[in-house]
Protein backbone atom coordinates (compact mmCIF):
# COMPACT_ATOMS: atom_id res chain seq x y z
CA UNK A 1 0.00 0.00 0.00
CA UNK A 2 1.27 3.30 -1.03
CA UNK A 3 2.23 5.60 1.86
CA UNK A 4 1.43 8.95 0.18
CA UNK A 5 -2.13 7.62 0.84
CA UNK A 6 -1.25 8.30 4.89
CA UNK A 7 -0.06 12.08 4.22
CA UNK A 8 -1.63 15.59 4.99
CA UNK A 9 -0.73 18.92 5.77
CA UNK A 10 -0.16 19.80 9.47
CA UNK A 11 0.26 23.37 10.55
CA UNK A 12 3.36 23.44 12.96
CA UNK A 13 1.21 25.65 15.55
CA UNK A 14 -1.08 22.59 15.94
CA UNK A 15 1.39 20.66 17.96
CA UNK A 16 0.56 20.64 21.65
CA UNK A 17 3.70 21.62 24.10
CA UNK A 18 2.46 21.07 27.21
CA UNK A 19 -0.44 18.98 28.17
CA UNK A 20 -4.15 20.65 28.82
CA UNK A 21 -4.67 21.78 32.58
CA UNK A 22 -6.41 19.41 34.07
CA UNK A 23 -5.72 16.83 31.59
CA UNK A 24 -8.93 15.64 31.63
CA UNK A 25 -10.11 19.11 30.19
CA UNK A 26 -8.53 18.11 26.80
CA UNK A 27 -10.56 17.82 23.67
CA UNK A 28 -11.95 15.12 22.30
CA UNK A 29 -12.83 13.77 18.70
CA UNK A 30 -15.31 11.23 18.71
CA UNK A 31 -15.96 8.97 15.62
CA UNK A 32 -18.54 6.79 16.77
CA UNK A 33 -19.81 5.04 13.26
CA UNK A 34 -20.22 8.09 10.44
CA UNK A 35 -21.07 10.09 13.41
CA UNK A 36 -18.58 12.66 14.70
CA UNK A 37 -19.16 14.71 17.49
CA UNK A 38 -16.86 17.30 19.29
CA UNK A 39 -16.57 16.77 22.63
CA UNK A 40 -14.01 16.50 25.64
CA UNK A 41 -12.31 14.04 27.58
CA UNK A 42 -14.37 14.43 30.61
CA UNK A 43 -17.83 13.57 28.19
CA UNK A 44 -15.93 9.92 28.11
CA UNK A 45 -18.32 8.33 30.48
CA UNK A 46 -21.41 9.60 28.22
CA UNK A 47 -19.68 8.07 25.28
CA UNK A 48 -19.27 4.10 26.56
CA UNK A 49 -22.08 1.94 27.91
CA UNK A 50 -22.22 0.27 31.27
CA UNK A 51 -20.54 -2.94 31.21
CA UNK A 52 -17.57 -1.58 28.61
CA UNK A 53 -13.73 -1.91 29.25
CA UNK A 54 -11.04 0.45 29.08
CA UNK A 55 -7.47 -1.13 28.77
CA UNK A 56 -4.82 0.72 29.85
CA UNK A 57 -0.59 0.61 29.45
CA UNK A 58 0.47 0.78 32.89
CA UNK A 59 4.26 0.93 31.79
CA UNK A 60 6.62 3.87 33.12
CA UNK A 61 8.80 5.72 31.20
CA UNK A 62 12.32 6.14 32.58
CA UNK A 63 14.67 8.94 31.79
CA UNK A 64 16.07 7.50 28.72
CA UNK A 65 18.40 10.05 26.86
CA UNK A 66 22.10 10.42 27.75
CA UNK A 67 24.54 13.13 26.37
CA UNK A 68 28.16 11.91 26.88
CA UNK A 69 31.77 11.92 25.52
CA UNK A 70 33.53 8.90 24.00
CA UNK A 71 36.27 8.10 25.73
CA UNK A 72 39.97 7.65 24.08
CA UNK A 73 40.83 4.06 22.60
CA UNK A 74 44.17 2.29 23.61
CA UNK A 75 45.76 4.17 20.52
CA UNK A 76 45.85 7.49 23.08
CA UNK A 77 46.37 9.69 19.31
CA UNK A 78 44.49 12.93 19.52
CA UNK A 79 43.10 11.56 15.82
CA UNK A 80 40.93 8.81 17.72
CA UNK A 81 37.80 11.45 18.33
CA UNK A 82 38.45 10.78 21.95
CA UNK A 83 35.81 13.43 23.55
CA UNK A 84 33.29 13.43 20.84
CA UNK A 85 30.07 14.07 22.00
CA UNK A 86 27.47 11.60 21.75
CA UNK A 87 23.76 11.39 22.85
CA UNK A 88 21.85 8.24 23.03
CA UNK A 89 18.59 7.28 23.36
CA UNK A 90 17.33 3.91 25.04
CA UNK A 91 14.87 2.51 22.69
CA UNK A 92 15.28 -1.67 24.68
CA UNK A 93 16.41 -3.56 27.22
CA UNK A 94 17.97 -6.69 26.35
CA UNK A 95 19.64 -8.19 29.29
CA UNK A 96 19.75 -6.98 32.91
CA UNK A 97 22.67 -3.79 32.56
CA UNK A 98 22.16 -4.06 28.44
CA UNK A 99 19.42 -1.37 26.84
CA UNK A 100 19.51 -1.07 23.01
CA UNK A 101 19.79 2.50 22.06
CA UNK A 102 19.98 4.64 19.42
CA UNK A 103 23.19 6.91 19.11
CA UNK A 104 23.42 10.42 18.09
CA UNK A 105 27.30 10.94 16.47
CA UNK A 106 27.45 7.35 15.81
CA UNK A 107 29.84 7.69 13.25
CA UNK A 108 32.21 9.05 15.89
CA UNK A 109 31.45 5.38 17.37
CA UNK A 110 32.72 1.46 17.36
CA UNK A 111 32.39 -1.46 18.82
CA UNK A 112 33.82 -1.45 22.12
CA UNK A 113 34.08 1.95 22.68
CA UNK A 114 33.20 3.38 26.49
CA UNK A 115 31.14 6.22 26.68
CA UNK A 116 31.18 8.47 30.03
CA UNK A 117 27.75 9.87 30.55
CA UNK A 118 28.86 11.93 33.81
CA UNK A 119 27.58 11.34 37.13
CA UNK A 120 29.91 7.94 37.59
CA UNK A 121 27.46 6.33 34.90
CA UNK A 122 29.36 4.83 31.66
CA UNK A 123 28.56 2.05 29.26
CA UNK A 124 30.59 -0.12 26.63
CA UNK A 125 29.08 0.10 23.25
CA UNK A 126 29.12 -2.85 20.98
CA UNK A 127 26.81 -4.48 18.59
CA UNK A 128 26.08 -2.35 15.76
CA UNK A 129 23.22 -3.08 14.10
CA UNK A 130 21.96 -1.90 10.32
CA UNK A 131 20.18 0.78 11.36
CA UNK A 132 22.64 2.16 13.29
CA UNK A 133 21.53 1.41 17.15
CA UNK A 134 24.35 -0.03 19.59
CA UNK A 135 24.09 -1.85 22.63
CA UNK A 136 25.34 -0.10 25.76
CA UNK A 137 26.70 -2.34 28.45
CA UNK A 138 25.91 -0.24 31.72
CA UNK A 139 29.43 -0.15 33.64
CA UNK A 140 29.25 -1.08 37.63
CA UNK A 141 26.73 -3.33 39.61
CA UNK A 142 24.11 -0.39 40.83
CA UNK A 143 21.06 -0.96 39.17
CA UNK A 144 20.81 0.88 35.37
CA UNK A 145 17.50 2.67 36.57
CA UNK A 146 19.63 4.21 39.28
CA UNK A 147 21.84 5.08 37.07
CA UNK A 148 19.22 6.72 34.45
CA UNK A 149 17.88 8.64 37.46
CA UNK A 150 21.35 10.01 38.10
CA UNK A 151 22.49 10.77 34.66
CA UNK A 152 19.38 11.03 31.76
CA UNK A 153 16.69 13.05 31.34
CA UNK A 154 13.33 12.39 30.38
CA UNK A 155 12.81 11.73 26.51
CA UNK A 156 10.47 14.15 25.00
CA UNK A 157 9.04 13.06 21.68
CA UNK A 158 11.52 14.81 19.35
CA UNK A 159 8.95 16.91 17.49
CA UNK A 160 8.64 18.76 21.31
CA UNK A 161 12.12 18.47 21.88
CA UNK A 162 12.66 20.17 18.84
CA UNK A 163 11.02 23.11 19.91
CA UNK A 164 11.59 23.29 24.02
CA UNK A 165 13.95 22.10 26.24
CA UNK A 166 12.86 19.01 28.92
CA UNK A 167 12.30 20.59 32.29
CA UNK A 168 10.95 19.57 35.56
CA UNK A 169 7.21 19.84 34.82
CA UNK A 170 7.81 16.73 32.09
CA UNK A 171 8.81 14.87 34.86
CA UNK A 172 5.08 14.63 35.89
CA UNK A 173 3.65 15.61 32.73
CA UNK A 174 4.87 12.75 30.47
CA UNK A 175 4.13 10.09 33.04
CA UNK A 176 0.16 8.54 33.65
CA UNK A 177 -1.58 8.35 36.63
CA UNK A 178 -1.04 4.55 35.69
CA UNK A 179 3.25 4.35 35.21
CA UNK A 180 3.81 1.73 37.67
CA UNK A 181 6.46 -0.33 35.46
CA UNK A 182 9.19 1.27 34.79
CA UNK A 183 10.38 0.19 30.81
CA UNK A 184 9.15 2.54 28.43
CA UNK A 185 11.15 5.26 26.25
CA UNK A 186 7.87 7.15 25.29
CA UNK A 187 4.53 7.66 27.10
CA UNK A 188 1.21 6.22 26.29
CA UNK A 189 -0.05 9.37 25.82
CA UNK A 190 -3.85 8.36 25.26
CA UNK A 191 -3.51 7.69 29.35
CA UNK A 192 -1.71 10.98 29.85
CA UNK A 193 -5.69 12.91 29.54
CA UNK A 194 -7.15 10.55 32.77
CA UNK A 195 -7.25 11.68 36.09
CA UNK A 196 -8.80 10.37 39.60
CA UNK A 197 -11.74 12.23 38.93
CA UNK A 198 -12.42 11.26 35.31
CA UNK A 199 -11.84 7.20 36.41
CA UNK A 200 -14.44 7.73 39.13
CA UNK A 201 -16.72 9.29 36.94
CA UNK A 202 -16.30 6.23 34.70
CA UNK A 203 -16.67 3.84 37.90
CA UNK A 204 -20.30 5.30 38.35
CA UNK A 205 -21.32 4.75 35.10
CA UNK A 206 -20.52 0.94 35.68
CA UNK A 207 -17.55 1.38 32.92
CA UNK A 208 -14.65 -0.58 33.89
CA UNK A 209 -11.06 -0.46 33.31
CA UNK A 210 -7.68 -2.75 33.49
CA UNK A 211 -4.04 -2.72 32.43
CA UNK A 212 -1.63 -4.75 30.47
CA UNK A 213 1.87 -3.78 30.38
CA UNK A 214 3.81 -2.67 26.81
CA UNK A 215 7.09 -0.81 26.75
CA UNK A 216 6.99 1.61 24.27
CA UNK A 217 10.24 2.28 22.34
CA UNK A 218 12.15 4.88 20.85
CA UNK A 219 11.42 3.22 17.57
CA UNK A 220 7.46 4.21 18.04
CA UNK A 221 9.16 7.62 16.20
CA UNK A 222 10.90 6.48 13.38
CA UNK A 223 9.70 7.33 10.33
CA UNK A 224 8.55 5.46 7.48
CA UNK A 225 10.93 5.67 4.74
CA UNK A 226 9.70 2.75 2.11
CA UNK A 227 7.35 4.36 -0.57
CA UNK A 228 5.39 1.03 0.46
CA UNK A 229 3.85 -0.33 3.73
CA UNK A 230 5.07 -3.54 2.85
CA UNK A 231 8.84 -2.55 2.54
CA UNK A 232 8.93 -1.35 5.68
CA UNK A 233 10.08 -3.11 8.75
CA UNK A 234 8.24 -2.49 12.16
CA UNK A 235 10.24 -2.06 15.45
CA UNK A 236 9.61 -4.74 18.27
CA UNK A 237 8.17 -4.11 22.22
CA UNK A 238 8.48 -6.01 24.97
CA UNK A 239 4.61 -6.63 26.48
CA UNK A 240 2.58 -9.05 28.97
CA UNK A 241 -1.06 -9.65 29.19
CA UNK A 242 -1.30 -12.02 32.61
CA UNK A 243 -4.02 -14.91 32.59
CA UNK A 244 -6.29 -13.11 35.11
CA UNK A 245 -6.42 -9.87 32.77
CA UNK A 246 -7.11 -11.91 29.42
CA UNK A 247 -9.65 -13.81 31.12
CA UNK A 248 -11.37 -10.62 32.41
CA UNK A 249 -11.31 -8.89 28.96
CA UNK A 250 -13.41 -12.19 27.42
CA UNK A 251 -15.62 -12.11 30.17
CA UNK A 252 -16.48 -8.66 29.29
CA UNK A 253 -16.81 -9.74 25.90
CA UNK A 254 -19.28 -12.60 26.44
CA UNK A 255 -21.38 -10.46 28.54
CA UNK A 256 -22.27 -7.98 25.29
CA UNK A 257 -19.57 -5.30 26.91
CA UNK A 258 -16.80 -3.75 24.20
CA UNK A 259 -12.70 -3.60 24.55
CA UNK A 260 -12.02 -0.12 24.29
CA UNK A 261 -8.06 -0.16 24.26
CA UNK A 262 -6.34 3.38 25.65
CA UNK A 263 -3.22 3.89 23.14
CA UNK A 264 -2.21 2.44 20.44
CA UNK A 265 0.42 0.63 22.72
CA UNK A 266 -2.38 -1.15 24.39
CA UNK A 267 -4.36 -1.90 21.17
CA UNK A 268 -1.19 -3.50 19.79
CA UNK A 269 -0.21 -5.65 22.59
CA UNK A 270 -3.87 -7.29 22.67
CA UNK A 271 -3.98 -7.84 19.22
CA UNK A 272 -0.60 -9.91 19.17
CA UNK A 273 -2.42 -11.45 21.96
CA UNK A 274 -6.07 -12.56 20.26
CA UNK A 275 -5.80 -15.60 17.99
CA UNK A 276 -8.58 -16.23 14.83
CA UNK A 277 -10.94 -17.31 17.10
CA UNK A 278 -10.97 -13.68 18.77
CA UNK A 279 -10.32 -15.11 22.01
CA UNK A 280 -7.86 -12.85 24.13
CA UNK A 281 -4.79 -15.14 25.75
CA UNK A 282 -2.13 -14.37 28.09
CA UNK A 283 1.07 -12.81 26.49
CA UNK A 284 4.60 -12.17 27.49
CA UNK A 285 7.04 -11.65 24.85
CA UNK A 286 8.20 -9.31 22.08
CA UNK A 287 5.66 -7.55 19.58
CA UNK A 288 6.07 -6.69 16.16
CA UNK A 289 2.85 -6.15 14.69
CA UNK A 290 1.84 -3.35 12.11
CA UNK A 291 -1.48 -2.76 11.34
CA UNK A 292 -2.63 -1.21 7.86
CA UNK A 293 -5.68 -0.54 6.16
CA UNK A 294 -7.16 -4.59 5.25
CA UNK A 295 -6.55 -6.31 9.08
CA UNK A 296 -9.42 -7.78 10.66
CA UNK A 297 -9.42 -6.07 14.28
CA UNK A 298 -9.89 -9.18 16.59
CA UNK A 299 -9.36 -8.14 20.14
CA UNK A 300 -10.95 -4.87 20.69
CA UNK A 301 -14.04 -2.41 19.62
CA UNK A 302 -12.91 0.77 19.97
CA UNK A 303 -9.72 2.91 20.46
CA UNK A 304 -9.05 6.03 22.25
CA UNK A 305 -6.09 7.99 21.18
CA UNK A 306 -4.03 10.84 20.04
CA UNK A 307 -4.15 12.72 16.86
CA UNK A 308 -0.73 11.42 15.46
CA UNK A 309 1.99 12.24 12.58
CA UNK A 310 1.26 12.01 9.07
CA UNK A 311 2.83 8.79 7.25
CA UNK A 312 3.16 7.33 10.73
CA UNK A 313 2.52 3.39 11.33
CA UNK A 314 0.66 5.01 14.26
CA UNK A 315 -2.14 7.05 11.30
CA UNK A 316 -2.22 3.44 9.10
CA UNK A 317 -3.36 1.90 12.17
CA UNK A 318 -6.12 4.19 13.02
CA UNK A 319 -6.97 4.26 8.94
CA UNK A 320 -6.85 0.45 9.22
CA UNK A 321 -9.92 0.48 12.02
CA UNK A 322 -12.08 3.55 10.57
CA UNK A 323 -11.20 3.15 7.08
CA UNK A 324 -8.31 5.92 5.63
CA UNK A 325 -10.69 8.30 3.86
CA UNK A 326 -12.44 8.93 6.98
CA UNK A 327 -9.71 9.79 9.29
CA UNK A 328 -8.19 11.55 6.39
CA UNK A 329 -11.81 13.96 6.88
CA UNK A 330 -11.72 13.45 10.83
CA UNK A 331 -8.15 14.67 10.62
CA UNK A 332 -9.06 17.60 8.38
CA UNK A 333 -11.75 18.61 10.67
CA UNK A 334 -9.63 18.63 13.42
CA UNK A 335 -6.63 20.93 11.85
CA UNK A 336 -9.15 23.25 10.79
CA UNK A 337 -11.35 23.32 14.19
CA UNK A 338 -7.84 23.83 16.17
CA UNK A 339 -7.69 20.28 17.57
CA UNK A 340 -3.85 20.20 19.24
CA UNK A 341 -1.66 17.49 17.83
CA UNK A 342 0.73 14.97 19.17
CA UNK A 343 1.69 13.19 22.31
CA UNK A 344 0.75 16.52 24.70
CA UNK A 345 -2.39 16.93 22.42
CA UNK A 346 -5.90 16.47 22.09
CA UNK A 347 -7.88 12.70 22.13
CA UNK A 348 -10.12 11.00 19.44
CA UNK A 349 -12.30 8.09 20.39
CA UNK A 350 -12.52 5.93 17.27
CA UNK A 351 -16.04 3.67 17.55
CA UNK A 352 -17.29 1.49 14.58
Amino acid sequence: MNVDLFDFDLPTDRIALRPATPRDAARMLVLDGDDTRDLSVNDLPTQLRPGDILVFNDTRVIPAQLDGTRAARDSGTAQDGAGASIGATLHKREGPRRWRAFIRNAKRLRDGDRIDFGHDVAAIATDRADDGSFALDFAGDEPVELLLERAGRMPLPPYIAAKRGTDARDAHDYQTMFATDPGAVAAPTAALHFTPALIAALDAAAIEHTTLTLHVGAGTFLPVKADDTDDHRMHAEWGRIDAATADRLNAVRAAGGRIIAVGTTSLRLIESATGDDDIVRPFAGDTAIFITPGYRFRGIDGLMTNFHLPRSTLFMLVAALMGTDRMQQAYAHAIRSNYRFYSYGDASLLLQ
